[in-house]
């Protein structure tokens, strides 16, 4: 299975929800850091949950974050700490949350804040 993703630009990702399972493909696809949009129970009880993927992240050698931005609900202090992650986390960086969208927003908002 092919890790499915959406280039923004050279040092930035997203993708749909990703799991436990994902990770080494993500590191193996030359990715440095996650950072995860989707709160925990969004999707209900079959969303792979945030420290089951932080710990296989971290088995995986990637730098993660959970940062979770409600969907619709995004704040501008959503924005900074995005845009914060971005300028500190080692790049290239891949973000995701239930489709990508949320995250697009969030990288688009911050490139411009």
């Amino acid at each position: 299975m092919s890790l499915p993703y959406t280039p923004l630009t050279e040092s930035f990702a997203v993708a749909p929800q990703l799991g436990p399972e994902d990770m080494q493909a993500v590191a193996e696809a030359g990715f440095k850091s996650v950072i995860i949009n989707r709160p925990d129970g969004e999707g209900g009880p079959d969303q792979p949950g945030s420290a089951d993927v932080i710990a296989a992240a971290k088995a995986a050698g990637l730098n993660i974050e959970y940062q979770p931005v409600i969907s619709g609900g995004m704040t501008e202090q959503d924005v900074l700490r995005f845009r914060e992650l971005l300028q500190t986390m080692p790049a290239p960086v891949l973000a995701y949350c239930r489709t990508g969208t949320r995250c697009t927003h969030l990288f688009h908002a911050a490139s411009q804040a």
